[in-house]
C-alpha cells in the first residue's frame, strides 16, 4: 500500500502507526516501510526578509554552503604533464556541530561587512528520511507485508476493518497496490465476465426454446452450484481468489448442462403428447444416469488438483474445490429443483393461458 500526503513528518508517523498495527495482525509477516526516519542532518532555515536586508541572495548563500560542505574543485594543480584537482572545502572539524555551521561568514554588499549565517538563518540538528518518494506529486511512503497462514484477501479485509475503526488523518491518502490492486482489478473483470456469460447463456436458450421463461428454469442450477462451491471452499479452508472465481465461471457452463438435459427432454415428451406430470417423472428416471455419470467423472478428475501439495498448488486447489463443490451440489439438487420449478412454471403458464382465453371470449360476447 502507498500513503501519500503533503506533510512528510505526519506521513512517517502514520506509516509507522500502520506498520505497528500490521505487525500484531494475524497472518501479516515481514512488514516493512520504504522510508526510515532517523538519519541525522543539519537543518538551515533561512529568514528571507533578513537575508534580503543584508543584500544576500539564495544563490549566493546556497553556493557558499555547497562549497563549505561539498567542496569546490574548479582549481587545478599542474605538475609536468599531470593535472590534479584541488578541492577547497571547510575542514571536517568545523562541520561537526550546528554551532560551527552557524558561524559561516558571508560578505554583505549592503552593509559592507562580514555577516554570520545565524544572523539571518536558524541552524539546528534534526533527523531526515533515508529516502524521498513521490506519487502523484505528493510525498509518499510504501508499506509492504507478506502473508503467512492466510490468503492475501483475508489479510486485506482485516486491514480495511481496522481502518474503519482507526481512520487515517484527512490529509493522508491510502492507495492500494500489489495483490490488493491486482485482486480488485481481477475480481472486477471476472465479475463482468460472469454476468456476460449468464446473459449469453440465457439469450442462446431463449432462441433454442423460443421462450423467455424456460431458460430461467435452467439458470436455477447456477445458484445451487454456487452454494456448493462456497461450502466446499469453507470446508477445505481455501480462500476466494482469482482461480476460485475462474472456477465459478466454469461452473456456469458445466451445471447448466444438467438442467438443459432435464428441460429439453421434458419438452420432447410433452410434444409427443405425454402429460406434464408423467413427462417430469419419466425425465427424472431417464436423465438421472447421464447426469450422475458426467458429474462424477468431472468430480473424480478434480480430486488430484484439489489435494495437490506441490509448489504453487495452493493457487489451483481453490479452483478444484469450487468445481467439486459446485458440481456435487448441482448433481444432488438440480434433479429435484429444476423439475419442480418446471412444473410450477408450466402450471402457471397454463392457468395464465386459460385466463387469457376466457377474457378474450368474454370480450367477444360483449361486443356481439
Amino acid at each position: 500500500m502507498f500513503l501519500t500526503g503533503d506533510d512528510l513528518n505526519q506521513l512517517l508517523l502514520s506509516a509507522n502507526d500502520i506498520a505497528n498495527r500490521l505487525r500484531v495482525t494475524p497472518g501479516a509477516n515481514d512488514v516493512n516501510i520504504s522510508i526510515d526516519a532517523g538519519n541525522p542532518e543539519v537543518s538551515v532555515n533561512i529568514d528571507r526578509e533578513k537575508m534580503a536586508q543584508l543584500g544576500l541572495s539564495i544563490a549566493t548563500v546556497g553556493a557558499t554552503l555547497q562549497n563549505a560542505f561539498a567542496g569546490n574543485d574548479d582549481s587545478k594543480f599542474r605538475d609536468g604533464d599531470e593535472e590534479y584537482e584541488i578541492r577547497v572545502m571547510m575542514d571536517a572539524f568545523d562541520r561537526k556541530n550546528p554551532e560551527d555551521v552557524s558561524k559561516i561568514n558571508f560578505i554583505s554588499p549592503v552593509e559592507n561587512r562580514s555577516v554570520r549565517l545565524d544572523e539571518f538563518a536558524s541552524v539546528e540538528m534534526s533527523t531526515g528520511p533515508s529516502l524521498l518518494e513521490r506519487k502523484n506529486r505528493r510525498s509518499s511512503v510504501t508499506l509492504t507485508a507478506n502473508t503467512i497462514g492466510i490468503g492475501s484477501g483475508t489479510l486485506i479485509a482485516s486491514i480495511k476493518e481496522d481502518f474503519v475503526k482507526n481512520p487515517l488523518p484527512e490529509d493522508i491518502t491510502l492507495i492500494w497496490g500489489g495483490d490488493a490492486k491486482s485482486q480488485s482489478e481481477g475480481f472486477g473483470s471476472l465479475g463482468i465476465a460472469m454476468i456476460a456469460a449468464l446473459l449469453l447463456v440465457y439469450f442462446i436458450m431463449v432462441l433454442l426454446y423460443d421462450s423467455f421463461i424456460y431458460p430461467l428454469v435452467v439458470l436455477l442450477s447456477v445458484p445451487v452450484a454456487v452454494i456448493g462451491a462456497l461450502l466446499a471452499l469453507s470446508l477445505s479452508g481455501s480462500n476466494i481468489g482469482i482461480f476460485a472465481m475462474l472456477g465459478m465461471l466454469m461452473l456456469i457452463g458445466l451445471v447448466v448442462k444438467n438442467a438443459i438435459l432435464i428441460v429439453d427432454f421434458v419438452n420432447q415428451l410433452k410434444e409427443k403428447g405425454m402429460p406434464l406430470r408423467q413427462a417430469i417423472l419419466t425425465d427424472g428416471e431417464e436423465r438421472l444416469r447421464p447426469i450422475l455419470m458426467t458429474t462424477i467423472a468431472m468430480v473424480i478428475g478434480m480430486i488430484p488438483i484439489a489435494t495437490a501439495s506441490g509448489a504453487g498448488a495452493e493457487w489451483k486447489n481453490s479452483l478444484a474445490w469450487v468445481l467439486i463443490g459446485g458440481l456435487t451440489s448441482s448433481m444432488v439438487l438440480t434433479v429435484y429443483l429444476v423439475p419442480m420449478a418446471y412444473y410450477v412454471v408450466d402450471m402457471v403458464k397454463e392457468k395464465w393461458s386459460k385466463f387469457h382465453l376466457q377474457r378474450k371470449s368474454k370480450l367477444v360476447l360483449i361486443k356481439s
